[in-house]
This record gives C-alpha cells, sequence and structure tokens, in this order.
C-alpha cells in the first residue's frame, strides 16, 4: 500500500521590499482619502467645511499618484519587477484611482444631477472601467513579449483618469463658486460628461505615452526638459489650474495629437532614444 504523500503547496513569491512599500504608501494614501471623503459627507451640503476634507481627499490621490509613477520605476531599476508587485500596484489602483475619485466626485457633483440615478450610474461606469482597465492590462503583461512590443499604455491609464476627474473638479470650484460645494446645473453636467470621457477612454485602444523608458540616468530631449520645467513653475505658481491642464493635455495628446505625429516628433515630446521607438 502506497505511503500517502504530504500535500505541496505553490512556492512563496518572491516580494521586494522598497518597491512594494512604494505601492503600500499608493494604498494608504486612497484609503485616507477615502476616509476623509467620509469626514466630508458628515459636514452640510456645499459647506466650506466639506470642501476642506474634499481638498484633503485630493491630496491624497495626488499623493497616490506619485507613490505609483515611483514604485515601478524603483522596482525596473532595482531588477525586482514582477507579478507579485503588478498585482499589488493593481489592487492599491482600484484603492486610490477606483474607488476613492469614484466617491470624491459622485459626493461633491453627481448626487446633486436633476436626474436622481444618473450620478450614481456614471460613479459606476467609472469605477468598473478602472477595474476592468487594471484587469486588462494585467491580462496583457502577463503574455509573452513580443518582438518590438511598444511599452506605451493601451488606453487610458487609471492613475491618469483619476487626476482628470480629479483635478478639473476642484478647477470647477475654484473658478465658479469661490471654494465651496454649490457648483451651478451646467458645470455639473460638464463634470459628468467629463468622467464619463474619461471612463470610456480607460476601456479603449488609445496609445497613450507610458514614460517608463525615461530615468535619472537618461540624457533628456530639450523640448521633454523644457516640458516638464514648465510643468513645474506652472504647479508651484497656478496650484489650482495646472494640475487639470497637465492632465488635460495628456489626456487629448494620446487622444488627438500623438496619432498625426512623425516619428522623429514623438521621439522629442516623450524622450525616447532612436532604438526604444517601436515600429510602425
Amino acid at each position: 500500500m502506497a505511503t500517502p504523500q504530504p500535500p505541496v503547496y505553490p512556492d512563496e513569491p518572491k516580494i521586494p521590499i522598497l518597491p512594494n512599500m512604494l505601492t503600500a504608501g499608493n494604498l494608504l494614501c486612497g484609503f485616507f482619502s477615502i476616509l476623509t471623503i467620509f469626514e466630508g459627507m458628515k459636514c452640510d451640503n456645499g459647506s466650506p467645511a466639506a470642501f476642506e476634507h474634499y481638498q484633503q481627499a485630493t491630496y491624497f490621490i495626488f499623493a497616490a499618484c506619485v507613490f505609483d509613477l515611483l514604485d515601478g520605476r524603483v522596482a525596473r531599476m532595482c531588477k525586482s519587477d514582477g507579478p507579485f508587485g503588478r498585482e499589488f500596484d493593481s489592487i492599491a489602483d482600484v484603492v486610490s484611482f477606483g474607488i476613492a475619485p469614484a466617491m470624491l466626485l459622485a459626493r461633491a457633483v453627481l448626487f446633486d444631477l436633476p436626474l436622481p440615478y444618473l450620478g450614481y450610474a456614471i460613479a459606476v461606469l467609472y469605477l468598473l472601467c478602472a477595474a476592468l482597465r487594471l484587469a486588462r492590462f494585467n491580462c496583457m503583461a502577463a503574455e509573452p513579449k513580443k518582438p518590438n512590443q511598444s511599452m506605451d499604455f493601451v488606453g487610458l491609464p487609471v492613475p491618469m483618469a483619476a487626476g482628470a476627474v480629479v483635478s478639473t473638479m476642484y478647477l470647477v470650484v475654484d473658478i465658479t463658486t469661490n471654494r465651496n460645494l454649490i457648483i451651478d446645473l451646467p458645470w455639473q453636467i460638464l463634470m459628468a460628461a467629463v468622467m464619463t470621457l474619461v471612463s470610456l477612454l480607460m476601456m479603449s485602444r488609445v496609445i497613450y505615452p507610458s514614460f517608463k523608458h525615461v530615468n535619472f540616468e537618461k540624457r533628456g530631449t530639450i523640448t521633454a526638459m523644457l516640458a516638464a520645467l514648465i510643468a513645474v513653475g506652472a504647479l508651484v505658481a497656478f496650484p489650482w489650474i495646472a494640475p487639470a491642464l497637465i492632465f488635460l493635455c495628456y489626456l487629448l495628446y494620446g487622444m488627438l495629437v500623438r496619432p498625426f505625429l512623425t516619428r522623429r516628433l514623438r521621439r522629442a515630446i516623450e524622450a525616447m532614444d532612436e532604438e526604444e521607438s517601436p515600429q510602425a
């Protein structure tokens, strides 16, 4: 009689410390953003106190964007990117760039739309598209690499989508209502349209540059360095306007501008070397 063999379990994945600590920072920023939104819900609708809480929630979402920008870059520099980091990053992104922005926009703008369930539908559409976009990205990243495969994103990246809708909301608030949350109906409709468009772009086949080839050792082009300096200066001088314009430029660049650029102009704008330019 054969002796029963002990059960065999899968090997534990390797968990690099530094990049996953940055991903954890992304996740915690999303969590604290949601907690801050709940605190804003306790205040009177449209009050300055509610605005302060939602402003803090916005800062947490922007901080999550910074952590998300760094974790993958650090993992590649340390040559420690792998399936665990990819899955952990997607979980963090669902919280920070899916649930948190959907809650923020729904509470501050969408729930005040005249049709009672339209705001819920738009918020749900955004959240579902964000989750599906991340799942699609993981599936595509797990496939074997093809010759001359581009590093660019297929569909609007989820962090950029979150930044676009959140920064646009606060630009509208700053322009129209002197920093409270009583937003007129035309601006509510505009924000609902922007959120719907961003949701659809996440699941589209529009190509957006990833800038994964840019690192601290790389020699950038004059155009790219000038654009970076202008962006940093604008963020310092116009903190309420510049984020919305930066995210809007990225959104429109992939959707309307990039398809019509020559390969040389793309390399100049995206700081790519000749050998890194994807084959047409």
